[in-house]
């Protein structure tokens, strides 16, 4: 998108312009016109934006039977701001902001805005007032369209999150508190921020300062470009607030708005970022890719679309239809933006081999594959400093642990807080391999240990129901 050019480009124009409005006395200094010329910046893109910006009133009914004692330990005058009587009825009241997107009336804003509203009113900067409609939200990436019935709006302008930088200036336009049109300023402090492993989540941090009611409101840059959905606050006076990427947003309101959701694609696998001790895909041999160009696979969940592929655990993912991946979240947004059903040509590297992968990605399942439970059992071999038991694979123990692996020692004890448990290996896991070589006894199993160097540690190959995958595990000193 072409950026507007700031009105005053130089120096000597910028004093021109604040000569003829600058108060009779004011100091003149190079410093000062600058200062002045950032001054205006400010106003400038608060004067563009704002009339983009809208406040989201949202009523929920709550029935009072079912509200048990939360109103009573409302005081009075909160109980009257938030709560509406009906004759069995009770309503909670709130706020939030959004952004017009287009001319006809969608609007942008968080889905924990809208959630679970019953009737949403929304107010333009002009004063006027229409009912809203939730044409889609997606909860993992926390992103809503509301639909109003209007025309001839004046959407914001959306930029580029991806070319932001760490330390630029930008403001946070909404209307916390009740506070309409609220302006803010502020830097991106941090990209890339996460807080659930598997969510949709890649946020911008700012110090512009971000309230209760400014979510679903736009961070904008010096272009006058949201660059980012007003999200979450790390409490009230921390400094420290997220914002969603305006191109995660983009790409999940396309959908909300043709279908109504966004449905993400997966490969059915489990991956990490390398590092010093994942990078080592042959312990006894050291390293193959550099470890940081890539990501490499530590599970492959049964019946998933990557186990009807060639991709292996302990390969390494270096791109995705010719685009490069060195992070997990890269690898997962260009995976999850892929249609399902259409093929994903994997780049990786398997045992010094550079290799090309056909994957046909899946829709996502709604519900995370759940990891095996702990059962318990008697071992014939034993190792104390990795804190586990195995026995041998019987067709008894297959069945009673509930597994359909015909080759390995399968787990029947593990230790607590011992470095087994440490990487969520359980009773009833089947392991395959040490070290790249095949273990199907105990005897077997105990001299892969033995021969382990324990300054590496073991990598170790497991199966179980969920699929296959590797872990790295440090012996602790015994055997």
């Amino acid at each position: 998108m072409k950026r507007i050019k700031p009105k005053a480009v130089s120096l000597l124009a910028a004093a021109a312009v604040m000569a003829a409005g600058t108060p009779a006395g004011a100091k003149h200094s190079p410093a000062l016109d600058l200062a002045r010329q950032l001054n205006e910046a400010f106003v400038e893109v608060a004067d563009q934006v704002s009339p983009t910006v809208v406040v989201i009133d949202i009523r929920q009914k709550v029935n009072a039977d079912e509200s048990g004692s939360f109103w009573d330990i409302l005081p009075p005058d909160l109980r009257r701001k938030f709560q509406h009587h009906g004759a069995a009825q009770q309503f909670l009241a709130g706020e939030g902001s959004g952004i017009i997107i287009t001319a006809d009336g969608y609007i942008l804003t968080n889905n924990h805005v809208v959630e679970n509203a019953d009737e949403i009113q929304v107010r333009l900067k002009d004063g006027r007032t229409f009912s809203g409609e939730v044409k889609g939200s997606d909860p993992e990436s926390d992103i809503a369209v509301v639909k109003i019935k209007a025309t001839g709006l004046t959407p914001a302008k959306l930029g580029n999150s991806d070319a932001t930088r760490v330390g630029e200036f930008v403001l946070a336009i909404g209307a916390p508190f009740e506070l309409n049109d609220t302006v803010t300023v502020g830097h991106i402090s941090a990209k890339g921020r996460s807080f659930e492993h598997d969510a949709d989540q890649d946020f911008l941090q700012t110090d512009a300062k971000i309230l209760p009611g400014n979510s679903g409101g736009p961070l904008v840059n010096l272009y006058g470009e949201v660059i980012g959905i007003n999200t979450m606050i790390e409490g009230l006076d921390t400094g420290i607030g997220f914002a969603v990427p305006i191109n995660l947003a983009r790409r999940v309101k396309d959908h909300l708005i043709a279908e109504g959701k966004f449905t993400r694609s997966w490969l059915g696998i489990g991956i990490q970022e390398l590092n010093e001790e994942s990078a080592q895909s042959n312990l006894e041999g050291g390293s193959t890719p550099d470890p940081r160009k890539g990501v490499k696979v530590n599970l492959i969940v049964r019946g998933g679309p990557a186990s009807k592929s060639d991709l292996q655990v302990d390969d390494v993912i270096t791109a995705v239809d010719g685009k490069k991946v060195q992070t997990v979240r890269q690898l997962r947004d260009e995976v999850s933006a892929k249609k399902a059903g259409s093929t994903a040509v994997l780049d990786i590297v398997r045992a010094k081999k550079h290799l090309t992968v056909k994957v046909i990605p899946g829709v996502m399942p709604e519900k995370p594959v759940m990891a095996a439970t702990e059962e318990q059992g008697h071992g014939a071999a034993q190792s104390t400093g990795l804190g586990l038991t195995v026995q041998g694979l019987s067709k008894e123990l297959a069945e009673e642990y509930g597994v359909d692996v015909t080759s390995g020692v399968i787990v029947t004890a593990v230790e607590k807080d011992s470095p087994a448990e440490m990487q969520e290996i359980k009773a009833g896991d089947v392991i395959t391999a040490i070290n790249r070589k095949h273990v199907a006894t105990p005897a077997q199993f105990r001299d892969a240990v033995k021969s382990a160097d324990p300054k590496h540690g073991l990598m170790v190959n497991l199966v179980n129901e969920n699929g296959s995958r590797f872990v790295v595990v440090k012996d602790r000193g015994g055997n």
